[in-house]
């Protein structure tokens, strides 16, 4: 995400950071450069000129010139720039309504319905909402099929009508049907084209004037570019939605349409997607996403995942058998699934400052894990229990049963041996577990 853009606003810093004296030909320079990564990341030309003006007033007026660390002092207005030009604060749904109702739009292949899952998901399992999918795309059989398949994944019941061609009326219904069997949120999944036509606008438009939502979500493929920031301005212009989500920047490294879009649209990023699991949605915030942008991590968004994760029932029962040198292969396990939960192991790493600049090309995902699971698979439960146990004989046995070579098992052994000893000299330095209770 943004993996370009990052490396050449670096390289644009440290013209300031050189040799010789500080001046304003030096911070011009700056900003020229600025300007053309901005540019070559696919921001809207008028958005990128509008930034550099402001960020050129704002460096001058706070006598950047004479400053002694000038690049660093650069770099924050730029930082401070860029989350006010994404926004500012983040924006949350507005759940207001009994039963709410969001309404989807969006062209076809933006991740729309996928997005609708994920959200459903969202409200279900960490805002305690009870909330409906509607299939509103009766133009592709395979879209109601697919949304059928995501509400059953996340155990959320999807409203349907194979007969009915009229969305308006299945929306009507679906709302119905909702109220009558308690549920809070709807969710309607709406046809998108491959390209934006009358037809389409004339449908959700209709939709919209039909169930009166509260809350309308443009889905925007990020990896579009500059062409998803001209669709939302003619999806806006049509609907007046209430907020953008960008689905694919797991995939963008541009991030031009994160850039430009609320400029350009003057509507929030609500929602950001970055993977294909139901869990990869994470609210937006630009001051985080900044962070991010400048390789500066983002360690607030890295903890709250982990809370999500976290129980703290676990935590303690963890932390007594740590304490007493009880930390065995079966737990180690249970936190190998815990990471793979919280998202693309590469993305997770990004957001520890300075890790993902050192990651940026090394291949790194959930199947990084393989190996070592398919190892702990291999060992018997006794083994597990007792890594002390693995001698020579069992270690040839575990390597026959994996695939893997008994220098594999090895490195692991002495990793877990490591990760032991670390653990219990943390554990001796205080309990790192009360600080994930705090939220």
């Amino acid at each position: 995400m943004f993996d370009n853009l990052s490396e050449r606003l670096e390289r644009s810093f440290k013209i300031l950071k050189g040799q010789g004296s500080i001046t304003e030909i030096n911070v011009a320079e700056t900003l020229k450069d600025v300007r053309k990564a901005l540019l070559d990341a696919d921001v809207n030309y008028k958005v990128a000129k509008t930034f550099t003006d402001d960020v050129k007033a704002k460096a001058l007026g706070m006598n950047v010139l004479n400053a002694i660390k000038p690049n660093e002092l650069m770099v924050k207005i730029v930082h401070d720039e860029l989350a006010k030009l994404m926004g500012g604060t983040n924006e949350e749904l507005n759940l207001k309504g009994s039963p709410t109702i969001i309404l989807m739009s969006g062209l076809q292949g933006s991740g729309k319905t996928t997005f609708s899952g994920k959200l459903a998901n969202l409200l279900k399992h960490k805002r305690g909402k009870n909330p409906m999918l509607v299939a509103c795309d009766v133009y592709r059989p395979a879209a109601i099929e697919q949304l059928k398949v995501v509400g059953e994944q996340i155990g959320v019941p999807v409203y349907s009508e194979s007969d009915n061609k009229n969305p308006v009326k299945i929306a009507e219904n679906a709302i119905k049907q909702a109220k009558q069997e308690g549920k809070d949120v709807v969710i309607i999944d709406t046809a998108g084209r491959l390209a934006v036509d009358e037809q389409m606008m004339v449908e959700i438009a209709d939709i919209k004037a039909a169930v009166k939502p509260h809350e309308i979500l443009f889905v925007v493929d990020a990896m579009t570019g500059q062409d998803a920031v001209n669709t939302a301005k003619e999806f806006n212009e049509r609907l007046d939605f209430n907020g953008v989500v960008l689905t694919k920047l797991d995939g963008d490294t541009r991030g031009g349409a994160a850039l430009s879009i609320r400029t350009v649209v003057d509507k929030p990023i609500k929602f950001i997607g970055t993977g294909e699991k139901m869990e990869a949605i994470d609210l937006f915030h630009p001051a985080r996403m900044a962070d991010r942008i400048l390789g500066m991590g983002d360690i607030v968004s890295l903890v709250e995942r982990a809370q999500e994760q976290y129980d703290e029932a676990e935590a303690r029962k963890l932390s007594k058998k740590i304490a007493k040198n009880q930390f065995d292969f079966n737990d180690f396990m249970s936190q190998i699934q815990q990471i793979k939960k919280m998202g693309n192991i590469k993305e997770l790493a990004s957001m520890i400052p300075g890790v993902g600049k050192a990651m940026k090309d090394v291949e790194m995902d959930e199947n990084s894990f393989v190996g070592v699971e398919s190892i702990i698979h291999s060992m018997t439960p006794e083994e597990r229990a007792n890594p002390q146990l693995i001698n020579g004989s069992r270690k040839n046995r575990i390597a026959n049963g994996c695939g893997r070579g008994v220098p594999e098992i090895n490195r692991l052994l002495k990793q877990f041996s490591d990760m032991q000893k670390m653990m219990r000299t943390v554990q001796k330095q205080g309990n790192p577990m009360k600080m994930m209770r705090k939220k």
